[in-house]
């Protein structure tokens, strides 16, 4: 597939002005071309940045931050003292997905979700035999059971055999030739969906110049997010609800969750509630419910925004002395909902025990999974990988590491990520040795080398690396939200753009 907003093709002479003024020809860009065009899906865009002007810009991205902190969209960031709360950052520069592009990437990431769903209800099995993937040899079950993300406990945690995985964020990306590349694969509480949705929301509200040129290029809106996850919430029934229509909560653990603008926003856009553990009580025959505004609430279907796995593994918090204790407002909580679960009275999406199916191990056999439960090829590609305690594959790349990317199996929001080019010679043999010592906690991947896009720094226009997050929501259909989140490396040229690594976000436009 060619780059975002590249279907159309370029043909034009127009040249860098104004703002992009030094850009330069970019070999990866998806708003410039190697020859230095502004390619003609961005032109409209790109005037109208012009014609505001650098001054007018910064002005309007003073009122966006503002706009943001207003509306919450924002993150807990370390500071000399502890932390506080800034506005997720955002560019004004938004990024355009052209329609073929996307309908091509909602083909694929519906088929890999339905994939992983399928391995997750296979190793999940009710009975102690082994997973069907594991018996065909596919996958090794050692990879399975010793997977930092597999949870026995869960096993019996979906009765009504319910989709384990309601809420899927899939990370991309586009690579040397312009194809789509699955990065990394969400199924445990994946985060985004309602930040996407703000960042329209509030791009609207400080640039309406852009608003006019997505109505005229017919940019699809993100109305339907709320609905369409309570849709998904409300297909999760358990198959003991004595309700026609399943009561949905949103379950958090409140305003230290990074996250917690989107647990509230989610809730408001689906008409739930928000609880914490600490509202969960028991209900009539074995079921749970919420205290609500001192009201008794018989809950069907929670959709967990907690930490991974704190449902089955006891809810523990650190004490004064660094050591662990039992949290037993947590864990209270966890046990009414791990036994209502297990005798059909609630559902909990997403489910316990989906880190075995994101685990950096398991994604090398996302592909052969396709092909093992659907009987399809893949129509993503995946990142070249090499699953280390494979004692083959570890030969395959020592002494390599300063050519790859190194990742550790358990690691998320890019900790632990060793890009070898990066690395001083120094810091790559210290990398060699701690692999060698544990090589089962890692993988190595190939070093993608990915697209730019222009984003607005210090009043000019610079190429800086971007991602996608896209959202599919698993219920009676496997449906992919109509929104994304664009991640973009801010604060230099480097290949992490997650938040916690100085990234910020886009306003990403989806053409219908």
């Amino acid at each position: 597939m060619s780059r975002p907003g590249t279907s159309e093709a370029s043909g034009n002479t127009d040249q860098q002005g104004g703002l992009a003024a030094g850009y330069g020809p970019q070999p990866l860009d998806e708003a410039v071309d190697p020859l230095g065009a502004i390619r003609p899906a961005y032109r409209q865009v790109l005037e109208v940045l012009d014609r505001l002007g650098a001054d007018e810009l910064a002005a309007r991205h003073d009122r966006l931050d503002a706009e943001r902190l207003g509306h919450g969209v924002t993150f807990p960031a370390l500071n000399a003292t502890g932390t506080e709360l800034r506005s997720f950052p955002m560019d004004l520069v938004p990024r355009i997905i052209d329609a073929d592009s996307w309908a091509f990437l909602a083909r694929g990431a519906t088929q890999r979700v339905r994939a992983l769903n399928a391995f997750l209800t296979d190793v999940y099995r009710p009975t102690d035999e082994p997973p069907a993937i594991v018996a065909e040899g596919i996958v090794p079950d050692a990879w399975v059971r010793r997977s930092p993300g597999y949870l026995h406990g869960a096993r019996d945690i979906t009765p009504g055999g319910q989709v384990r995985a309601t809420v899927t964020g899939l990370d991309l990306l586009t690579d040397e030739r312009g194809d789509w590349v699955v990065l990394e694969d969400n199924l445990r509480v994946p985060s985004g969906l309602a930040y996407s949705r703000a960042n329209r929301v509030t791009a609207a509200a400080v640039l309406p110049e852009l608003t006019e040129v997505a109505d005229r290029i017919g940019v699809q809106g993100p109305d339907e997010v709320g609905r369409m996850l309570h849709r998904a919430l409300l297909d999760q029934m358990p198959i003991g609800c004595p309700r026609t229509m399943a009561q949905v909560v949103v379950l958090s653990d409140g305003p230290e969750n990074s996250a917690w603008y989107e647990h509230q926003r989610l809730a408001e856009l689906m008409g739930v509630p928000v609880i914490t553990p600490a509202d969960l009580v028991p209900d009539e025959g074995g079921g749970v419910a919420a205290m609500v505004d001192g009201a008794h609430l018989p809950i069907d279907v929670v959709y967990r925004r907690l930490g991974d796995d704190e449902l089955v593994h006891a809810g523990r918090k650190p004490t004064a002395g660094g050591d662990t204790s039992i949290d037993p407002v947590r864990r209270r909580a966890a046990d009414l909902l791990v036994d209502a679960a297990r005798a059909g009275r609630v559902s909990i999406a997403n489910a316990p025990g989906n880190g075995v199916a994101d685990d950096k191990a398991i994604y090398a056999f996302v592909g052969p999974m396709i092909r093992f439960y659907l009987g399809e090829d893949p129509i993503l590609r995946d990142v070249g990988t090499w699953v280390l305690a494979d004692p083959n594959q570890y030969e395959a790349v020592r002494g390599r590491m300063h050519e790859l990317v190194v990742k550790p199996i358990d690691g998320s929001g890019g900790q632990g990520v060793m890009i070898g080019p990066d690395l001083s010679e120094e810091r790559v043999a210290r990398l060699e040795a701690e692999v060698a010592a544990a090589p089962h906690r890692y993988i190595a991947q190939d070093v993608i080398r990915f697209s730019t896009h222009p984003t607005l720094i210090g009043g000019h226009l610079v190429p800086r690396h971007v991602d996608l997050r896209m959202f599919v929501l698993s219920g009676e259909d496997t449906v992919v939200a109509p929104v994304a989140l664009t991640r973009v490396a801010l604060e230099s040229e480097g290949l992490l753009v997650n938040s916690s690594q100085g990234g910020g976000s886009k306003d990403t436009w989806l053409l219908r």
